[in-house]
């Protein structure tokens, strides 16, 4: 006899949690008589309007969907806390950090991010990895994925990108074409690339996976002394990923993997874990080091910038509802607390914005008084109405600022830190930096003989469907990252071609 999975069970784990059966009512709490049967001029005529029991679930029914994230649509999510194990102090003012053994509640979401919401698991592609942490200070959000660095630089490339990461407009398929073309005409994305196609473009879950905030930040310490940062999750199970083609029989016999296993984990009790490091970069390092320290396709080498650890994430609860806590559970890297701050890193510029602009179109301008977005600290704003009010409204305080009338004030001790913008011109600046070192150095010297294999290989079983000169802009790219690299995927081509 087979072993149920703790998923498998859980409708009959809430049968058991029930000591009643309750009546079932409509939205509006009225007891139903009959629910098996609509309302009929008799027993073979047609229905009646005023059958309200019917039109309150129909019409309810047609409303159901929300709009899915354009990005990162398929997820999984928990809770848990973290707790400091550290000190970092000296770094930062942050409550969140302010005494080793303290412990915050956060939520977690993991996600792919190219596909729609019905997508596989399995798939090769960036996972996302965002974290809510619920603060005394209010929320702090730090929305990262699996890889240190991303694939552009500039946030006004994002939606084309992600557009040739998604369908075809006229076939709706999956495209090649769109895929390499602007990959080869955008050559920053080369170091990305190189982490998709190599073994960690597919996790074996999520709980095998490490996270990053990804982005540049600063700390502010108490005495208001600034220094540019970068978070780190080393996953506590060991990094784990699945070889192409276990993922691909995965695809098809269980695209809901990575789901799956989460869910089953913590349910087992066996609670995944993550530790917490930072990277520090002081003002006057970030000056003269040779690369652009605020540039999201590139890396701080931890060599030079080691890792400081800081403390754990654990999950221990899964969601009691997935539409309530994982659906609607909204992200921004614009919640930053006080002690964290944004760095001139314009890719985090660009989020600051887009994050909760897209909330407010999917959810609602009032997405922060759901549960799961709320903070545990007190709101108090000038913020009234819009759709799904549901905190009071804020009852009668005042709704205008300045006023007399014992509404919120703001306090100055609270006030981010003061940095200086050197004196420049205004303008479209061509952010075309230096692309191929970094990645040149990862192929060389961070991938062994066999990864060096797999990547171009799976490089190549991509890149092969598509046009024959954007092939050849491909082959060039690598190259430049490496004579061998680009050798090697022509090779692979031509095996394909034969």
């Amino acid at each position: 006899m087979s072993t149920r999975s703790k998923a498998q069970e859980q409708l009959s784990e809430h049968a058991k949690s029930q000591s009643v059966r309750r009546v079932l009512t409509t939205s509006e709490g009225i007891p139903i008589d009959d629910k098996q049967n609509v309302v009929t001029v008799g027993e073979r005529g047609p229905m009646l309007i005023q059958d309200h029991v019917f039109l309150d679930e129909m019409a309810h029914f047609n409303r159901e969907r929300v709009p899915e994230r354009v990005v990162h649509a398929k997820g999984a999510g928990a809770f848990g806390y973290f707790e400091v194990t550290d000190d970092i102090t000296t770094y930062c003012k942050a409550d969140v950090f302010s005494e080793v053994g303290k412990k915050t509640p956060i939520a977690v979401r993991f996600s792919t991010v190219g596909g729609e919401s019905g997508s596989a698991d399995t798939v090769r592609d960036p996972r996302g990895f965002a974290v809510k942490f619920y603060t005394k200070e209010g929320v702090w959000d730090l929305v990262g994925n699996n890889t240190p660095i991303f694939f552009i630089r500039d946030p006004i490339h994002f939606p084309n990108f992600i557009h040739t990461q998604k369908r075809n407009p006229v076939t709706h398929l999956k495209d090649a074409d769109m895929f390499w073309d602007f990959i080869t005409l955008r050559q920053e994305t080369v170091h990305q690339v190189s982490f998709l196609f190599g073994d960690r473009g597919i996790p074996d879950g999520y709980r095998h996976m490490n996270g990053y905030g990804s982005h540049t930040f600063k700390m502010v310490s108490s005495g208001n002394q600034p220094i540019y940062c970068k978070f780190h999750y080393k996953t506590d199970q060991g990094v784990k990923n699945l070889l192409a083609a276990d993922a691909g029989k995965l695809a098809g016999s269980d695209p809901d993997y990575g789901i799956r296993d989460l869910y089953n984990a913590i349910a087992e009790e066996k609670f995944p874990s993550w530790t917490m490091y930072i990277q520090l970069m002081t003002f006057e390092q970030a000056e003269s080091v040779d690369f652009n320290p605020f540039d999201l396709t590139k890396i701080w080498p931890q060599k030079d910038f080691p890792l400081k650890r800081v403390g754990k994430l654990v999950l221990n609860r899964n969601p009691s509802n997935y539409f309530a806590d994982v659906e609607q559970l909204a992200f921004s890297p614009a919640h930053m607390v006080p002690g964290i701050e944004a760095s001139p890193d314009k890719m985090l510029h660009g989020r600051l914005f887009a994050y909760d602009d897209t909330h407010r179109h999917r959810i609602g301008p009032n997405f922060m008084q759901l549960p799961v977005n709320r903070s545990q600290s007190t709101v108090a704003n000038y913020q009234r109405d819009g759709f799904m009010c549901g905190d009071g409204n804020q009852g009668g305080a005042p709704n205008y600022f300045p006023n007399s009338f014992s509404g919120p004030v703001d306090d100055r001790k609270f006030k981010a830190s003061k940095f200086t913008v050197p004196q420049s011109d205004v303008a479209r600046f061509n952010s075309d930096e230096e692309n191929y070192a970094q990645a040149g150095r990862f192929y060389r010297d961070v991938l062994n003989e066999e990864e060096r294999a797999r990547l171009t290989e799976n490089i190549a079983g991509h890149l092969k469907d598509a046009a024959t000169f954007i092939q050849k802009r491909g082959v060039e790219m690598f190259s430049k990252v490496d004579v061998d690299y680009g050798q090697r995927v022509s090779d692979c081509l031509r095996k394909y071609a034969a």
